[in-house]
């Protein structure tokens, strides 16, 4: 899946939090970090810190990376 805004990600971690069965209450929990701000990052939100939503990426087995168009 190609990732070109906040939205685009919060959709993948969202899709790969469900395929694994996890509740936003499980992965609260399990990485310390709100439901809310969860939520926040599966709808997209712009503002989202992004060393904690590269860490719940991690969490969920997701790969980011970056590289240079051609």
């Amino acid at each position: 899946m190609k990732i070109n805004d906040a939205a685009s990600f919060g959709e993948a971690i969202k899709k790969r939090r469900k395929e694994l069965k996890y509740t936003q209450g499980f992965l609260s929990e399990f990485t310390g970090f709100s439901v809310s701000f969860i939520s926040d990052l599966e709808r997209g939100k712009p503002t989202a810190e992004l060393g904690k939503a590269l860490y719940i990426a991690e969490t969920l087995g997701l790969d980011v990376r970056m590289d240079a168009r051609e």
